[in-house]
């Protein structure tokens, strides 16, 4: 899917960032990702709340290769393809991608700071005196 195409299909929706990304198209709202044009297709956002619906379209969730085993990756579904004809239901499921990612982005804690652990003082230490060595004639 290209670019121009991504963006008359969320035209319904309202307006999209769309970034290359891996091998396809990172797609978001209000500066928040909420899904992925890839070669194997369109995949929403999905939670607890948006996977019951994907599940019930005989969707399934984005999975790739990896050279020791199959990766999934349950939080982007792939978009029912009768959507693709049917511009304003993809506009309610991109609703509903955007809200999931949303609520995921509320999810995520915050990093914990790193504790700083004041280096312990140590007897003072008295500086090294350098010797100068003069390199010439020596005074008579």
């Amino acid at each position: 899917m290209d670019r121009e195409f991504l963006i008359d299909l969320f035209a319904d929706f309202g307006p999209v960032t769309i970034r290359k990304m891996f091998s396809g198209h990172g797609i978001s709202a209000d500066g928040t990702n909420f899904a992925l044009s890839l070669r194997a297709g369109l995949y929403f956002r999905a939670d607890e709340v948006t996977i019951p619906s994907f599940e019930a379209e005989g969707s399934k969730p984005f999975q790739y290769q990896t050279r020791a085993k199959t990766v999934t990756v349950n939080s982007y579904w792939q978009l029912p393809a009768r959507l693709f004809d049917d511009s304003e239901e993809l506009a309610q499921w991109a609703r509903a991608a955007l809200a999931a990612a949303q609520r995921a982005k509320v999810k995520k804690r915050p990093k914990k700071a790193k504790k700083v652990v004041p280096k312990k003082q140590s007897a003072k230490k008295r500086p090294v005196k350098k010797t100068v060595r003069r390199v010439g004639k020596a005074k008579p």
